[in-house]
């Protein structure tokens, strides 16, 4: 197996493959990897002057021109908002609906003062999916895209097995498997709080303590036709991220919902103790 790195967004984004040739594989890489530093340049809260920082120093009335990539990632986030009832919010807690996206003129508005964005819970996910569409554009697909520990895009497994084996683990304790699967053409998103407070309840204002780990699986394609009602092509990755996220604060009930509205949806929640919420394959 080959596997290839590069850090970007504060984690390590990694292309693992097996049966593609390596040299068009380190070409399709290094072209994958400058996406994915053009977009960080674009969607980082922490970097002078990019989208998102400029949109954070708005006061009420003024507005921004951002990037399609930024506008993309802010109307995914937006419809994410609408459909967790508020549980997925990149605004801090500021606000979401504090912000005008006037997307046929790549521009945001500010509604308030003190609008504060952070594209975390979905950037890296969004980055995982234009990671796939530059190594399918080079025809390589037999591969696996990760960022971190919360976003996975499986595309296509190797000509001798089924599919990529992925495990879900406990926070913290790699060793003690939840969950295993198999999957191609499919994408997980994994959210968890053991580097601490770093998950926000946006509907309260307070750190996440109720839930150790959030997990959501799809079919590739379920995840970006949901995307596809943003007018947002190929989101999966940046889907699932940001469900999880959600997930982590939304009651069960509305996860139920979620997983039986869309085939293929399933979910697991590590709190005290492991459940799991499992797929609706009924039009599968």
């Amino acid at each position: 197996m080959l596997q290839l790195q590069h850090k970007a967004m504060a984690t390590v984004f990694e292309i693992r493959s097996t049966g593609e040739d390596p040299h068009l594989l380190r070409q399709a890489a290094r072209a994958a990897f400058d996406v994915i530093d053009r977009l960080e340049h674009m969607l980082s809260r922490y970097i002078e002057n990019s989208d998102i920082s400029r949109i954070n120093h708005l006061a009420a009335g003024e507005s921004a021109l951002v990037g399609y990539e930024t506008m993309q990632c802010l109307q995914l986030a937006q419809l994410l908002y609408a459909e967790t009832g508020g549980a997925f919010d990149v605004s801090i807690g500021t606000g979401f609906t504090n912000l005008e996206l006037v997307p046929e003129e790549s521009r945001v508005v500010a509604r308030a003062d003190d609008v504060r964005l952070d594209l975390g819970a979905i950037g890296k996910g969004y980055a995982v999916d234009r990671m796939a569409d530059v190594l399918e554009d080079w025809d390589v697909s037999r591969v696996l895209i990760q960022a971190g520990a919360s976003s996975v895009l499986a595309l296509d497994p190797s000509d001798h097995e089924d599919g990529w084996p992925l495990t879900l683990s406990e926070p913290g304790q790699d060793g003690l498997v939840l969950v295993r699967l198999s999957v191609r053409q499919y994408a997980l998103g994994a959210s968890g709080i053991r580097k601490g407070d770093h998950i926000v309840n946006g509907l309260e204002g307070t750190p996440v303590r109720s839930r150790s780990a959030a997990w959501v699986s799809a079919p590739r394609h379920v995840l970006a036709d949901l995307g596809r009602r943003a007018g947002v092509e190929a989101s999966a990755a940046a889907v699932a991220d940001a469900l999880s996220t959600a997930f982590m604060i939304s009651p069960v009930e509305e996860i139920e919902a979620c997983c039986r509205s869309h085939d293929g949806l399933e979910a697991w929640i590590l709190a005290d103790t492991f459940q799991h919420f499992p797929a609706n394959l009924q039009s599968e």
